[in-house]
């Protein structure tokens, strides 16, 4: 595992030296040396390294990465360049096109969105290939509350986007009154159409940082290819 070496080592420091993580440590390199696990070890903190800590503006919790070959890289939602955008990041972009008339890009590289503090985080950080879920329970879960807390303690704006059961049960985490939380059934092609679809998520979310003093995300995905 690539160690986090900007802001987020002074919060999530302590948590490297409790016993659950010893744990979690332990069965996550068992796991590489012996199946093939999801996301390559050296991106399983992306999400930390291209958003510090005190650039974080908007905090979107997926559930775990993508298990298929060349997908996952570290961000939620996120897939590598060259790689078809999964059915979930479709309605999102969908949703991008109804709520602030975005073109829906050729790619679902979301690094853009990670540079201009969207920590694009999941709850569990790591899977094995082709087994959705897999490592669920190991300490993941743990980890990601401490970053939760981390981010709640922020005495600034942010807004929480929780999309499905998973994500919405770190509501409990998040006591902050500066802080915006919206929710809305997740994504995927199983639920968009309860809510998800109409949400207005990126239209609130822009309008909450404008209000604030802060810079809008241009959460518009360019095409990769000429």
């Amino acid at each position: 595992m690539a160690a986090i070496n900007n802001d987020w080592l002074d919060v999530l420091k302590p948590e490297f030296s409790k016993p659950y993580y010893k744990a979690l440590y332990d069965k996550v390199k068992a796991e590489y040396s012996a199946v093939r696990v999801f996301p390559d070890s050296g991106d399983i903190f992306n999400a930390f390294h291209l958003t510090p800590l005190k650039d974080v503006k908007v905090v979107i919790l997926g559930q775990d990465p993508y298990h298929n070959v060349g997908q996952a890289h570290g961000l939620c939602f996120s897939v590598k360049p060259g790689i078809e955008a999964p059915p979930s990041l479709v309605n999102i972009y969908k949703e991008l096109n109804s709520d602030l008339g975005c073109f829906i890009p050729d790619n679902g590289y979301l690094v853009k969105w990670a540079e201009q503090g969207v920590l694009l985080l999941n709850t569990v950080l790591t899977v094995r290939a082709h087994e959705a879920n897999s490592h669920r329970g190991i300490g993941w879960e743990e980890f990601t509350d401490a970053v939760i807390t981390a981010l709640d303690r922020q005495d600034r704006p942010i807004v929480f986007l929780l999309w499905g059961a998973p994500a919405q049960k770190k509501k409990r985490m998040l006591h902050n009154p500066k802080h915006l939380i919206l929710e809305a059934p997740h994504p995927s092609p199983l639920s968009a159409y309860r809510g998800f679809f109409g949400c207005g998520h990126f239209s609130k979310t822009n309008a909450f940082l404008k209000e604030h003093g802060l810079r809008e995300i241009d959460w518009q995905i360019e095409n990769l290819k000429k």
